[in-house]
């Protein structure tokens, strides 16, 4: 399929539209899918969720940016673009559906850009920092576990494009899972310092599984997936526990406006620019 139809679906009505530059060269997953809301299906609700599964990959895939010449090895650096740039994939998709759906017809820079913090409704372990290459690996894994069980049950809703970009995001995802797996085995299982690090990666993890679990009702098979790593890892099991406030509800860390004033600061210097 040429660069042509790229996002063909979703960028109805933006065609003249090159601010944002990722994207092209890739084969468009809703090509050809009706972007009409069926009947029965709630557009504002639909337009939320997308909103809010847009919002974690954007801050995550941000996060996974600020590795660039910083990760431990080359390989591990491209490793985690990669995984960075099919989360960034995901937002452009969920944001250009929310703009088609909410009644703004706002495309996805207009959500990207835009917004300020306290309109973002990821998820707070999203925007936490960086920290060492443990916290990183266990975050991912969390996440990736997470994200990877909802996107599996949104690959079967009712609305023809979310459940195209759920299936694709599947296929992302479990890669994602595999390598953040693999490397806590890995870590957890390798030196003394490495297993001290990810034991405290994951007592950094526990407070906020209480809001995953909240968001999404996908505690079952995040719980499942955990346990096999740690136990392969010799880690403790992370402990649920219960939901102390909610980036779906617009609560932030201190850490999300910082990490949206570098990502936005050249489209709001320039917010009529074209490249």
């Amino acid at each position: 399929m040429s660069d042509d139809h790229v996002y063909m679906t979703l960028a109805e009505g933006h065609e003249d539209d090159a601010r944002w530059a990722f994207g092209t060269g890739f084969e468009d997953p809703l090509y050809g899918v009706s972007t009409a809301v069926p009947e029965g299906v709630d557009a504002g609700l639909l337009a939320a969720d997308c909103v809010a599964l847009g919002d974690d990959a954007l801050v995550s895939a941000q996060r996974l940016a600020e590795w660039t010449t910083r990760a431990p090895e080359l390989e591990e650096e491209v490793a985690l673009a990669n995984i960075g740039l099919d989360l960034l994939g995901q937002a452009r998709l969920l944001y250009a559906r929310a703009g088609q759906v909410d009644g703004t017809g706002r495309h996805e820079d207009a959500y990207a850009y835009f917004r300020d913090a306290d309109d973002f409704r990821n998820v707070r372990l999203a925007e936490l920092p960086n920290g060492d290459f443990a916290f990183s690996v266990v975050r991912l894994l969390v996440l990736s576990s997470w994200r990877l069980a909802h996107f599996d049950k949104l690959s079967e809703s009712p609305d023809p494009v979310l459940a195209a970009i759920a299936a694709k995001g599947v296929k992302e995802l479990t890669y994602h899972r595999q390598y953040a797996a693999e490397w806590a085995v890995r870590l957890g299982d390798g030196t003394e310092e490495s297993h001290r690090r990810m034991r405290a990666a994951l007592q950094q993890v526990e407070p906020y599984l209480g809001e995953l679990f909240a968001a999404h009702d996908v505690r079952e098979e995040v719980v499942a997936v955990l346990r096999q790593v740690t136990e392969a890892a010799g880690l403790p099991m992370p402990v649920y526990r219960p939901l102390s406030g909610s980036g779906r509800c617009g609560d932030r860390t201190e850490h999300l406006a910082p990490l949206l004033a570098e990502l936005q600061s050249v489209a709001r210097a320039h917010p009529e620019a074209t490249w």
